[in-house]
C-alpha cells in the first residue's frame, strides 16, 4: 500500500495573497510530494509497506520517521488552513477561555512560538493531559511522539514562505494567523480528542 500524495482541499490559488499559488505549487507539488516519494522508496519491500501512516510515524526512528512525519505534518497543515473565516466552535471557544483567557491570547502565544522556533520546525496546538497547550517541534518532529494530540499547526520550515515573505516568518505567521486558521478543523480534532 503506497503513500500517496492528498489533495489539498482548497484551490492552489484559495489562499491567496497570504500564501500564493507559488508557494503551494513548490510546497505542496515539490517539498510534499518529495517526502512522500522518499517514504514510499525507503519502505518498500518492507513491513512498513502495509502500515498506515500514522503507524509508520509512531513506530519508526531515522530517515523512514523523518519522512513519514513530514508527510503526515505538511498534510496536517494543509488541512488546517482555509480560506473562508472561521471561528472556535463552542466547546473549543470554552477550552480556549480557559486554558489562555482569550483568543487572541492564543494567537499571541502561536505567533511567539512560531516566530522564535530556531531554524525549521512547526509550532502547534495541542490537547495534553486535557489542557490545551501551545509547543514547537523541531524539523520532521511533531506532538504524537510526545503524548500530545495535535489540533492545529504552522509550518516555519523556510519553504513554507520564503516565496512569499523572504525572510520575514513574523510577517507570514502574522498574516496566516489573521487570516487562514480553518477552527472547524480545529474544533473537530478537539472535539475527536475528547471522545479518544
Amino acid at each position: 500500500m503506497a503513500i500517496v500524495l492528498p489533495s489539498l482541499p482548497y484551490a492552489m490559488n484559495a489562499l491567496e495573497p497570504v500564501i500564493s499559488a507559488e508557494t503551494i505549487e513548490f510546497h505542496h507539488g515539490k517539498h510534499h510530494q518529495a517526502y512522500v516519494t522518499n517514504l514510499n522508496k525507503l519502505i518498500d519491500g518492507t513491513s512498513d509497506a502495509d502500515k498506515p501512516l500514522e503507524a509508520i510515524v509512531l513506530a519508526s526512528e531515522g530517515a523512514v520517521f523523518n519522512n513519514a512525519a513530514q508527510v503526515w505534518n505538511h498534510t496536517f497543515y494543509w488541512d488546517g488552513l482555509s480560506p473562508e473565516v472561521t471561528a472556535p466552535e463552542s466547546a473549543l471557544a470554552e477550552a480556549i477561555a480557559r486554558d489562555f483567557g482569550s483568543l487572541a491570547a492564543l494567537q499571541d502565544q502561536l505567533a511567539n512560538t512560531a516566530t522564535t522556533q530556531f531554524g525549521s520546525g512547526w509550532a502547534w496546538l495541542v490537547l495534553d493531559a486535557g489542557t490545551l497547550k501551545v509547543t514547537k517541534t523541531s524539523n520532521a518532529d511533531l506532538p504524537t511522539k510526545h503524548g500530545q494530540t495535535a489540533l492545529w499547526t504552522i509550518d516555519v520550515w523556510e519553504h513554507a514562505y520564503y516565496i512569499d515573505y523572504r525572510n520575514a516568518r513574523p510577517k507570514y505567521v502574522e498574516a496566516v494567523l489573521a487570516n487562514l486558521v480553518n477552527w472547524r478543523f480545529v474544533s473537530e480534532n478537539y472535539a475527536r480528542a475528547l471522545t479518544t
